[in-house]
């Protein structure tokens, strides 16, 4: 085990020294744990085929992970292939077509193919990545096999289930029925390639009628269901499936990780829960569709910004928003604030220091009578228990009015979760009272 885990290491890190080997014991900080986010570039590509030189190099499979250090949860979102974006010496290219600059070389960034991608993930997604992690497919389907197989709860909208035929040779086909199944490594790694099109004149596929959208869902599943079972019991406490994992990370991984922030990274995962990881998609991004199809010059079909070609930007609001998302900002309760006191501008300060702790404030107005106390109404039928506690800890749990027939007025005249009045008796917020959360992602 001693000798798997030096050469493995070894041959991952690109450091022979035995004492180097022995430092992944002493866990150090991790990039960006001090701004509150840990990004990490995870990239698929087909390195390992050999029948298939010619693309092998793209990554097909692109994902960014991202830790929230403040709150404890992490957040998985997938990077379609098909992108269209400006690589660095190349212009308008697919994205995937980044790791094959070889040659690029900028200050802040890796050399080579995944320093590329990394700024074209930072220039327009808005992204600071932290590490990267660049696997190819082998690695994949061994670390199933070695964890024993992971278990997939399907959800395809044709009742068959899924059927994909268009695989090579030992590969074989994919067909799961909708429910949980049990899948090797082969069968998760068909899985992670299947959208339906057809290779080499070989059609028939079903169950995946979103293409690279599916595909690219099954894939944060399998991350999860693979995350749950590397990390139970019955697999770190068997040397066999460990030595089998070191093995298949061993051959199969590049990464810019150094070995003692592994230590630092895995004390810092294993205390999130499989639940408290959000699994994220440009294509459905709180109901709406963020990608369009394009078709570039040259007849190459892609996608771009629904926005427009370039124009990132509801992109990067929707990852800065889901990124430093909290309980407060999950809920979105919808919170009027109303002044019945007598300080001028009250209503606006307030509701300003709401919305940076998260709140959607929809109203800010005066009240349209004196109120000698601030009041809150509830109008959420308790669900929105978080936004709830955020208004008590600022204005005190005592101010909830309970008198349902004297509210409703007002919650006829403002439909929505809570009515803030403020009282007489409110002073102003002081500078403490904000609590923006970063958008520095």
């Amino acid at each position: 085990m001693g000798w798997k885990f030096y050469r493995n290491t070894s041959t991952v890190f690109g450091n022979k020294n035995p004492l180097a080997v022995l430092s992944a014991f002493k866990p150090v900080p991790l990039k960006g744990e001090s701004t509150g986010h840990v990004n990490i570039l995870l990239a698929g590509d087909s390195a390992d085929r050999t029948d298939d030189s010619g693309g092998c190099n793209l990554t097909d499979s692109i994902m960014v992970l991202s830790i929230n250090t403040k709150t404890h949860a992490a957040y998985m979102l997938s990077v379609p292939r098909d992108l269209w974006v400006v690589i660095p010496g190349v212009g308008g290219s697919k994205i995937n077509a980044a790791n094959t600059l070889t040659s690029f070389s900028e200050s802040g960034y890796p050399a080579g193919g995944m320093g590329a991608l990394e700024k074209v993930i930072n220039d327009n997604l808005g992204i600071a990545i932290n590490y990267y992690a660049l696997v190819n497919y082998t690695a994949f389907k061994d670390a199933v096999n070695q964890v024993g197989g992971i278990d997939v709860n399907i959800q395809s909208p044709d009742p068959r289930g899924i059927y994909d035929p268009s695989f090579r040779g030992s590969e074989g086909s994919l067909k799961l029925a909708n429910g949980v199944d049990h899948l090797d490594g082969q069968t998760a790694l068909n899985l992670a390639r299947a959208r339906g099109d057809p290779y080499n004149g070989v059609y028939g596929a079903y169950g995946v009628p979103n293409s690279d959208f599916d595909r690219t869902n099954h894939q944060r599943q399998m991350m999860l269901a693979l995350k749950e079972k590397g990390m139970g019991m019955s697999v770190l406490s068997n040397p066999l499936k460990i030595g089998g994992l070191m093995d298949a990370v061993g051959n199969n991984v590049k990464t810019d990780f150094q070995i003692n922030e592994l230590a630092s990274l895995y004390y810092m995962f294993k205390n999130i829960k499989s639940t408290d990881i959000q699994s994220l998609s440009l294509n459905s991004a709180d109901g709406q569709h963020l990608l369009a199809n394009y078709t570039a010059t040259g007849g190459q079909l892609a996608l771009a910004p629904a926005a427009g070609v370039d124009d990132f930007s509801q992109i990067q609001a929707y990852i800065a928003k889901e990124f430093n998302a909290t309980a407060v900002t999950k809920e979105a309760a919808k919170v009027v604030v109303l002044n019945g006191g007598k300080t001028a501008g009250l209503g606006k300060s307030y509701g300003d220091v709401l919305t940076q702790k998260g709140a959607n404030v929809t109203s800010v107005g005066d009240a349209s009578s004196d109120y000698n106390a601030t009041t809150i109404i509830d109008n959420s039928g308790g669900k929105k228990p978080a936004t709830k506690n955020m208004l008590g800890s600022m204005f005190g749990s005592g101010s909830f009015s309970t008198n349902a027939s004297a509210n409703a007025p007002l919650i006829q005249q403002y439909p929505g979760d809570f009515i803030v009045i403020l009282g007489a008796n409110q002073q102003a917020p002081d500078s403490s009272a904000s609590n923006s959360s970063s958008s520095n992602i």
